[in-house]
């Protein structure tokens, strides 16, 4: 994946698809995170809601997770 920083938001290509992919916090930083290592959306919370409000904790963070699976940016393991 190819990102570039616009103005608070993100640019992302995803070269096997071909498509480009506009992000707004905290989705890049959930795709940071889980470059770091994989983790299920309790542990995302947890390490996300130091830096972010993340008002419906684990459920919140599940919901955001199927949107970037259904974008093709993560998948399940």
């Amino acid at each position: 994946m190819v990102r570039v920083e616009l103005d608070g938001l993100t640019a992302l290509f995803h070269r096997p698809s071909g498509m480009t992919h506009i992000l707004a916090p905290p989705a890049p930083q959930l795709l940071d995170a889980l470059a770091e290592s994989s983790a299920t959306a309790a542990e995302l919370a947890e390490r996300l809601g130091r830096s972010f409000q993340i008002d419906g904790g684990a459920d919140e963070m599940a919901a955001r997770l199927a949107e970037l699976e259904a974008a093709g940016l993560v998948q399940r393991v």
